[in-house]
């Protein structure tokens, strides 16, 4: 295959680490980044189809590929 597995593949959108974002209120947190568009456009040039960017930063959020709590939030510290 050619990138071995998925997770190889989905994880080169961030450059194989977490990114952390410093949000202090939810108003500040964005719906896309440059990763989940990059992403988006590689799935749909691969033939996926209902992969915008809102739908990959939201699977890059779930999978731990965006540290996205609030800077308050007791989970952003134990995070990074």
């Amino acid at each position: 295959t050619e990138f071995g597995s998925f997770d190889k593949y989905i994880w080169q959108f961030t450059a194989f680490k977490t990114k952390t974002n410093a949000w202090n209120k939810l108003s500040q947190m964005p719906a896309t980044s440059p990763e989940s568009d990059a992403m988006s456009k590689d799935l749909k040039k691969r033939g996926f189809k209902f992969v915008g960017s809102t739908i990959c930063y939201a699977y890059m959020q779930a999978a731990g590929m965006v540290n996205d709590h609030l800077v308050s939030c007791f989970r952003y510290k134990e995070l990074v």
